[in-house]
């Protein structure tokens, strides 16, 4: 017998859809960047925690992936343009690229299974802010851990480094970053945590429910 050929899922179809949605709307209009110096209080993360809870790993990736993309396109002035991203770009266009879609990707990877293995032991509804806040925590520490690697030894990063007086690459990592990571971490933890908790009273999430015995 001819094995039939599996249906798309309709809600993982609709919600990376939404998700990668709600990720172009932040990228293109001030609604999810914050520039604040150098860098930027962004809410792209949360779209990724969300697709990491709700399709587990490969969701994630997808909308880390898509993250990591028009991250990218902002250094050539698509979408809110980064001042770091421009002048990276114009150091090397290909780091550049690298040091913006990487990170974001194994973000929404790790933050996936990070889900997955907390839901064994917390539950799901505890776990959904368990990845919010991991979502941005790990966005900041893989998308700065690039930079360092990456740049660290041009003039521009430097630069910076004798702005927050330290060439420690962990001390500058820590004071450049600052309020920023913390007002993304909060953000992010509680967005994403009520989000989550909210699809699964709702009973759309976990999308594999239907397969339980």
């Amino acid at each position: 017998m001819e094995k039939k050929a599996k249906k798309p899922d309709v809600r993982a179809l609709a919600i990376l859809g939404l998700m990668t949605a709600l990720l172009i709307l932040f990228s293109f209009t001030p609604i999810g960047t914050i520039p604040i110096g150098p860098l930027s209080i962004t809410l792209n993360i949360i779209p990724i925690a969300i697709a990491a809870i709700a399709l587990g790993p490969m969701g994630g990736l997808a909308m880390g992936c898509v993250f990591g993309l028009l991250s990218f396109l902002q250094c050539v002035g698509v979408g809110v343009p980064s001042g770091m991203g421009i002048i990276l770009f114009d150091i090397s266009p290909v780091l550049a690229f690298v040091q913006r879609f990487v990170p974001r990707a194994l973000d929404g990877l790790l933050v996936g299974l990070i889900f997955r293995a907390c839901s064994k032991g917390l539950g799901p509804k505890p776990s959904c802010f368990v990845a919010g806040f991991c979502s941005a925590f790990l966005n900041t520490l893989l998308f700065m851990s690039a930079l360092v690697l990456l740049f660290g030894h041009t003039e521009y990063v430097q630069g910076l480094m004798d702005k927050t007086g330290s060439h420690n690459f962990l001390v500058f990592i820590v004071l450049f970053v600052g309020v920023n990571a913390v007002v993304e971490m909060v953000v992010s933890t509680l967005v994403s945590g009520f989000v989550g908790t909210a699809l699964h009273a709702a009973k759309i999430l976990p999308l594999k429910d239907k397969n339980k015995a």
